[in-house]
């Protein structure tokens, strides 16, 4: 059995989608003109900020010239310790660790050999590997508290740089060491 549809509820769903249509058109026009307003009131604060910028004479800092204090450069230094006594070598690192941390030198390439022809290893009175310089240097540098506080890391050189026969040492900042 099915019903017809009387004239009044037709009449009623009629005025209600006709409503609802009305309400959501109104909600939408409401919506558009608080953005409207929005967007007015943040040109007219635009405006007025470039007007001010121009009266001012203010000038924008050109970032390629800012002074980059926090970028340290690099500065590299090397010394050769070819031909050094063990005791020679110890101290004369030393002394170029130091004199390059106060100039704040941020690497020290050490070449030291590969120890091919030390006389050392002939003599059986020595440690064949703590007597060749690769091996004796950086491990007096890692037993020198003095030394350690200024070092970041010390690490093989790159073929280029002497490979197997060379190190870094990389130094901290003599500014930033409290």
């Amino acid at each position: 059995m099915i019903k017809k549809i009387s004239d009044k509820d037709k009449e009623d769903w009629e005025n209600f989608l006709k409503d609802k249509k009305n309400s959501s058109t109104k909600d939408l026009v409401k919506r558009t003109i608080s953005k409207i307003k929005k967007t007015e009131k943040i040109l007219y604060k635009n405006k007025k900020d470039w007007e001010n910028f121009l009266k001012n004479n203010e000038k924008i800092p050109n970032k390629d010239f800012i002074n980059k204090n926090n970028i340290r450069q690099e500065k590299i230094k090397k010394i050769d310790l070819h031909g050094y006594t063990i005791d020679e070598a110890n101290k004369a690192v030393q002394q170029f660790v130091t004199k390059c941390f106060d100039e704040n030198v941020t690497k020290i390439i050490v070449i030291t050999g590969k120890g091919l022809r030390s006389k050392n290893v002939e003599n059986p009175y020595l440690s064949k590997n703590l007597s060749i310089l690769k091996y004796s240097v950086p491990e007096f540098i890692e037993t020198n508290m003095s030394l350690i506080k200024m070092i970041i890391e010390i690490k093989d050189a790159k073929i280029e740089d002497g490979g197997g026969g060379a190190f870094y040492i990389y130094l901290k900042n003599k500014f930033k060491i409290r």
